[in-house]
């Protein structure tokens, strides 16, 4: 029986695997090593002592946006740029150039940590979020209880967006499993084991999660943009909403607005955003107006993520002697070009001499630019992509309204130093929507965004099977219907037999 096949590996693993449960996880997750802090005088588990060990916890989560960069930065842009005609793999590595030539297995091993490191991340989440009530700490007020409980609802949200996006129905996992005894085995098993929900289902949560969220959370604060707040859960709205499951574009619209009047706005200089100041010593600027949540990093304590990417300019030489991922596409150079688009182009693609020439040659091979230091801040969420949604919701959605959607796409435009557009374009609705996905091509070039434009609006097929790239390797298998979905990886299946695959896969 499939049941007795698995029994004894759950009982093995019942104290180190899977993220499933709010008291059951991978890993320690901050400064205690045990799942509890004790028992109580009722002889129950505490899960948290007090309030200390509940900020211990809340900053173990937001440390989690930095230590954990690979599933939440590095990969994205392997999947949403790298998958596109934006970048190459830029390596010869198995496990990246599938996602190049679109020959991507369950076997992926780059999935198959990403799949995991977000589940881990959920049970961290959850550990927090299903106990927080249970403290009992007379110095830890309920206001201040629902404000820590709102900040990982937000995280929680933010990790799902990101596994729904990806894989589509996915376990969407937001309560305790309890602890496994030999007498209740068989009644949690499907709580450590869990089920695929539906993306609609998925979105419904982080829906639910965000408006209570949207209660307690913590305000913006303009010189503080590490924080889960209340601007944070908006951002995070209007994505969801311009999302197929659950759209509403006047509800993209209304969270746009609701940011506006939080006072985030376009940076007036685009390159404030990535570049360095004039000594060469730290990025210029962190908590930019346009910036909603950015991971920070400083001298001591840098993002070795820029190693993979290029040259660290606080430290020249260091790591340069391998090839590099995502490397910036002959089709991303030629889309620049021929929009004259010289101010973004040069924040996004820099050329160096290297050792290798996998794409180019060796004495003048491009190289993505937006993270060009160890001090380079990750912005996951930043308000120029926002923005722009609202000109979708206005292309789109049920009240169209062209001029609307044409000035925003000029208020980034002019950023840019680019013109307006012509009044051609302007009252032509094919004409402008062709506009828009350019200049969100452009604007979020190599930020891990491409990919989820081109699914989330239809035009995987139509753009990536007709990309003419010289350089690009071939497609080992067209886009289709399918395409749109990752694989769940298979060592996941092997491991839970409740999860279903992909179609297509």
């Amino acid at each position: 029986m499939m049941f007795n096949k698995y029994i004894n590996s759950l009982l093995i693993t019942s104290t180190i695997f899977f993220s499933a449960s709010c008291s059951l996880d991978k890993y320690p997750l901050d400064t205690y090593s045990e799942i509890t802090e004790g028992a109580n005088n009722d002889k129950e588990d505490v899960v948290f002592k007090d309030k200390a060990a509940v900020l211990s916890h809340l900053e173990y989560l937001y440390n989690q946006m930095k230590n954990r960069q690979e599933h939440w930065y590095l990969d994205m842009l392997l999947l949403a740029d790298a998958h596109t005609d934006n970048a190459y793999a830029g390596t010869t590595g198995a496990e990246v150039v599938p996602f190049e030539d679109n020959s991507i297995e369950g076997s992926n091993s780059v999935l198959s940590r990403d799949w995991t490191r977000y589940l881990e991340d959920l049970g961290s989440a959850n550990k927090l979020i299903c106990n927080i009530d249970n403290v009992n700490d007379s110095s830890f007020s309920d206001t201040e209880k629902k404000s820590v409980k709102a900040q990982a609802l937000i995280f929680r949200s933010l990790i799902l967006f990101d596994m729904v996006r990806i894989w589509g129905n996915i376990p969407v996992i937001i309560t305790s499993a309890g602890d496994i005894t030999a007498d209740n085995i068989e009644d949690i098993y499907d709580d450590y084991f869990p089920s695929q929900s539906t993306a609609t289902d998925a979105y419904k949560q982080i829906e639910i999660d965000l408006n209570e969220a949207l209660l307690y959370a913590p305000d913006n604060n303009p010189e503080n943009k590490t924080i889960f707040s209340k601007s944070v859960a908006k951002a995070l709205m209007a994505k969801i909403y311009a999302e197929k499951p659950i759209r509403n574009y006047s509800k993209v619209i209304q969270y746009c607005d609701e940011l506006e009047r939080d006072g985030f706005d376009l940076q007036a200089d685009f390159s404030d955003l990535f570049a360095m100041n004039e000594e060469g010593t730290d990025v210029r600027i962190r908590n930019s107006k346009e910036s909603i949540l950015e991971a920070q990093f400083f001298t001591g304590g840098g993002n070795w993520v820029t190693w993979m990417f290029g040259r660290d300019l606080l430290n020249w030489n260091s790591n340069f002697t391998w090839a590099k991922w995502i490397t910036p596409s002959r089709d991303l150079i030629k889309a620049f070009d021929n929009s004259g688009d010289v101010k973004r182009k040069e924040q996004t693609i820099v050329y160096y001499e290297c050792t290798w020439s996998n794409y180019y040659p060796s004495d003048a091979y491009p190289f993505m630019y937006k993270c060009r230091s160890a001090n380079n801040s990750i912005i996951k969420l930043r308000f120029a992509d926002i923005l722009l949604l609202k000109a979708e919701a206005l292309l789109f959605g049920e009240n169209t309204d062209l001029n609307a959607a044409a000035d925003i796409i000029d208020r980034i435009r002019v950023r840019a130093g680019l013109d307006k557009l012509s009044n051609t374009v302007r009252g032509d609705k094919n004409l402008l929507i062709n506009a828009y996905l350019n200049e969100r091509r452009l604007e979020l070039a190599l930020e891990g965004q491409r990919w989820f434009d081109l699914c989330r609006l239809d035009k995987v097929e139509e753009v990536l099977n007709n990309i003419n790239d010289s350089g690009r390797k071939p497609n080992v298998y067209q886009f289709n219907e399918y395409s749109y979905l990752m694989p769940i990886p298979q060592n996941a299946i092997d491991q839970n037999p409740n999860l279903e695959q992909n179609k297509g896969y």
